[in-house]
């Protein structure tokens, strides 16, 4: 059986390879709709040979199917939907897993939690009370063991003289928010921050036009008065995240992997592989599926860093459409 351990200890790319190939196996054996979907195109364990020719299932199906490599169910986390879009759910056997693996890889980027003050500018996902990323950052809260550390709504007034306060003492904060509730902070107040962070997550949620990361990130770095915004990119199918500390340019964790896929023949290995459809191999994902074609699209930075640079337009029929 192949332990968390083994998958957060993974070091290089051959051990990397191994526990991707030796997790096919098992997702295929245990995982009724992975494995339906592998038969589609005539692939199992016996005739797939190395990583990149084991079959992405597209993310869309963790919104219309159980995707569980396991009989139990600890968690269910949901993403945001809205009334014109059908949340996603990733049933999560083991709640040790997601812990273990979002700590490790926070400790990895910025060190002890306990380290910081610790701000959640999340208002959208609060409200979800089955969101992965409001479960990660209470738990990063929790971990800080600081009284300073907490969730805020629209308090920005308030929240901003917090910030302020923190700064004078010398306390290192870092502030991860949603992209149009950080634009909300500094349209009450420009801060020059000298101690903090910004970690921003992403996402407009319908409150605001969808801006390019540069532009947003341009436009918040003048608000904070700081050189660089960090960005986390995860989502509600995966246990994993990949951390950007600058210029948009993500890194993930040992046990992650994106591999750029052709946007228009998903099979299609022969292509440049630099621009394409971000696939995720996440073996932290062991009780559910570590094989995800995302609907977004993105490069190649160097052999292992990427970039995300939009949406992949009709994302949610491309998704279908493979199973034609």
């Amino acid at each position: 059986m192949i332990s968390l351990d083994e998958i957060l200890g993974c070091s290089d790319s051959s051990e990397f390879n191994d526990l991707s190939m030796r997790i096919f196996k098992f997702q295929y054996e245990n995982n009724i709709v992975y494995k339906n979907f592998c038969n589609l195109f005539k692939k199992n364990p016996k005739n797939v040979n190395n990583v990149e020719e084991i079959p992405f299932l597209p993310i869309s199906f963790f919104k219309t199917h159980k995707i569980l490599s396991s009989k139990n169910i600890e968690k269910t986390f949901l993403s945001s939907g809205t009334t014109t879009n059908i949340s996603s759910k990733h049933y999560v056997s083991s709640l040790n897993f997601y812990e273990k693996s979002f700590l490790k890889n926070f400790i990895n980027n910025y060190s002890d939690p306990s380290n910081f003050t610790i701000i959640g500018l999340l208002p959208t996902y609060i409200q979800n009370t089955s969101s992965s990323l409001i479960y990660m950052v209470k738990k990063l809260i929790n971990e800080s063991n600081c009284e300073e550390s907490g969730f805020y709504l629209n308090e920005y007034d308030l929240l901003i003289k917090k910030i302020l306060r923190l700064e004078n003492l010398g306390k290192k904060i870092i502030l991860i928010g949603v992209s149009y509730a950080l634009l909300d902070l500094i349209e009450t107040k420009k801060i020059n921050l000298k101690n903090t962070i910004v970690l921003e997550t992403g996402g407009m949620k319908g409150t605001r036009k969808e801006m390019v990361k540069e532009e947003l990130h341009e436009v918040l770095k003048s608000g904070f008065g700081i050189k660089n915004i960090h960005s986390e990119y995860g989502m509600t199918e995966l246990l994993s995240q990949a951390y950007s500390k600058g210029d948009g340019i993500f890194e993930c964790p040992n046990w992650m992997k994106v591999i750029i896929r052709d946007i228009n023949d998903a099979q299609n290995m022969e292509f440049n592989k630099k621009t394409g459809g971000i696939n995720i191999i996440d073996l932290a994902n062991l009780y559910s599926c570590s094989f995800i074609a995302t609907d977004d699209l993105g490069k190649m930075v160097g052999e292992s860093n990427f970039q995300i640079l939009g949406r992949i337009d009709n994302s949610d029929l491309r998704g279908c459409n493979q199973l034609i």
